[in-house]
């Protein structure tokens, strides 16, 4: 029996197509400068790249620090997300605590590693001043459909966070990472989320950004689907972040209708609601100031 079915939730291909048409079609009426400074206040600014150094970490973390100064009618970005060994470079660095630590870890991208290895990574990442901890599903255990192993190494993930994060007397965040473009159909996208949901993910992020496929409209509106049917039979809210290929406004605006039609507003804030991206920032500036803004 699929995971979803648990939950009451069967995919509706046709319905799902024809309700992102609607949504589509209704995004000039969405998008407004309030909009687009809430897009810009749930992104995780992110650097994931071979080239990253720690200099060039805290250059882009000085960028968000100035960016207070000189756009002051501007909210901050979440956070910002890089590998998990520069995780104190963005905690010393950053001005404000309001701009969260995160880092992927337990081998991302792939997952593909010992489970001691990953609970090695994610515990040095929070020691080093992780807020926020993004892992990626175990596809090499879900894909064979051994949900169980996928799910304990989830389990044992949160378990890991926690246990540190109450040792040092603050709260991290779990993000799962589902690689939706892998997963390709509805009904696999909401075993994924079920099955993350379950072991404790704080938030169901769709894609790590390093395959062919990532961020779609039909994978963002299936996990959210799964988060309202989740909260209506738990009670616990969680999160959803899209990444990977979300470099326009209005595909920022194109997901936060997505989620404030299917979650409501309850869900349109930092704390439920990011964006991964790494070419965002600019284009929501210049789409609010109506002039090439190049400023991150």
């Amino acid at each position: 029996m699929e995971l979803f079915t648990k939950y009451g939730y069967a995919p509706d291909k046709e319905a799902i197509a024809h309700h992102l048409e609607l949504i589509a079609s209704g995004l000039d009426q969405v998008v407004s400068n309030d909009v687009l400074k809430e897009c810009f206040s749930i992104m995780d600014l992110t650097t994931l790249s071979p080239k990253d150094t720690p200099s060039s970490v805290r250059k882009l973390v000085e960028k968000v620090n100035s960016f207070a100064v000189d756009y002051p009618n501007y909210p901050l970005p979440a956070s910002v997300c890089v590998y998990p060994n520069f995780a104190g470079v963005v905690r010393k660095t950053r001005k404000d605590p309001q701009l969260h630590v995160t880092t992927v870890a337990g081998c991302f991208p792939t997952s593909q590693s010992f489970i001691e290895i990953k609970l090695a990574e994610i515990e040095r990442a929070v020691r080093e001043g992780a807020d926020e901890i993004d892992i990626v599903l175990a596809l090499n255990s879900f894909l064979e459909g051994d949900y169980d192993t996928a799910g304990k190494e989830i389990l044992l993930s949160k378990e890991c966070i926690d246990k540190v994060a109450a040792e040092l007397g603050r709260p991290v965040v779990l993000k799962v990472i589902l690689e939706t473009g892998l997963l390709v159909t509805p009904e696999r996208i909401a075993d994924a989320s079920f099955l993350a949901m379950e072991n404790g993910a704080d938030f169901i992020k769709t894609s790590t950004g390093k395959v062919e496929v990532n961020a779609t409209p039909m994978a963002a509106y299936v996990m959210c689907q799964c988060i309202r049917n989740f909260y209506e039979q738990t009670g616990r809210k969680v999160g959803f972040k899209a990444a990977g290929g979300i470099s326009s406004a209005m595909d920022a605006v194109s997901y936060y209708s997505i989620v404030s039609t299917i979650l409501g507003k309850d869900w349109l804030n930092k704390g439920l609601f990011r964006f991964g991206v790494s070419r965002l920032a600019n284009q929501l500036l210049s789409a609010v100031e109506q002039k090439t803004v190049t400023y991150f």
